[in-house]
């Protein structure tokens, strides 16, 4: 026992953090947030399945009504319904050539609700450094897409690998970083499902839980919040990914695909080829 009468184990357990996770009041399910991953669509289902109703506004904005490990009342019970293993555990993940092309437009193209651009001074930064062209709001945003879009993957790579110009940010770091937290700190999920068949996805959740409150997914609006932030992507998925492009994504993204099972030779294939082994999961993010 240390000095404190507490135990080696005893301390790594109360320090044990879970970022991004979010637990609903009831207890009835924990999830692991990935961002651009449908989480405004499973935030408000969680929302609603222990209310009854939708929370008004960005489900991301609440500061009630969700256990959230960013607000340092949820820290407590969340950990130790985690480290318990008491509740419904899952993550939701999406094809990485979609998901980096959703970051693209919405984060670095796109003007957010409060009317800035993303991160204050980032695309300023962006145009200066790496060429980034974004468009002006006063002529419609008009660009070269892709031309954009391989500039920006640079950027990306950048942050990811060497920290530079600045660390990397949520939204285009990998899903294995994200999801690997979960598991490193003591967590284990009971599901992860693709954001391209979210409906039989989130109702494998909603069938192995229970809830006070009934939810029809049929009848469940999709919370796309980013929506109407960015111009419109004008061009097929594979048309913005060459050979240099495609190897940029595999480096930052290997264990994404591998993982989760996506077509890293074919940017036109969202879905996925083959299943989630939840094992090798936790095996592999585990370390």
């Amino acid at each position: 026992m240390s000095s404190g009468g507490r135990s080696l184990a005893q301390r790594s357990i109360a320090l044990a953090n879970f970022p991004g996770t979010w637990m609903t009041p009831s207890e009835s399910m924990v999830y692991r947030v990935v961002p651009k991953c449908a989480c405004s669509t499973i935030g408000q289902i969680m929302y609603y399945s222990d209310h009854g109703r939708f929370f008004d506004g960005d489900i991301h904005d609440a500061k009630t009504g969700l256990h959230k490990w960013a607000l340092e009342n949820s820290q407590q019970p969340i950990r130790d319904n985690v480290l318990a293993h008491k509740s419904f555990a899952f993550t939701c993940v999406r094809n990485p050539y979609t998901r980096i092309l959703s970051s693209f437009f919405d984060k670095i193209c796109g003007v957010q609700r409060s009317g800035n651009y993303y991160r204050g001074n980032l695309v300023p930064q962006l145009i200066q450094k790496y060429g980034i062209d974004v468009g002006n709001p006063a002529d419609g945003l008009a660009f070269d897409q892709i031309k954009s879009f391989r500039r920006f993957l640079l950027f990306a790579r950048d942050t990811i690998r060497w920290r530079k110009p600045m660390e990397p940010d949520i939204h285009w770091s990998a899903m294995s970083g994200h999801i690997g937290t979960f598991i490193a700190n003591g967590g284990r999920y009971d599901h992860i499902f693709w954001t391209e068949q979210f409906d039989a996805g989130m109702q494998a959740v909603l069938d192995r839980t229970d809830r006070p409150h009934a939810i029809d997914l049929a009848t469940i609006p999709r919370f796309n919040e980013s929506e109407g932030h960015g111009p419109k992507r004008l061009h097929p998925v594979e048309d913005y990914f060459d050979d240099l492009s495609m190897h940029l994504v595999y480096e930052i993204y290997k264990r994404d695909f591998r993982l989760f099972k996506y077509d890293f030779e074919n940017p036109a294939n969202k879905m996925p080829v083959g299943e989630i082994d939840l094992d090798e999961v936790h095996a592999k993010l585990g370390q």
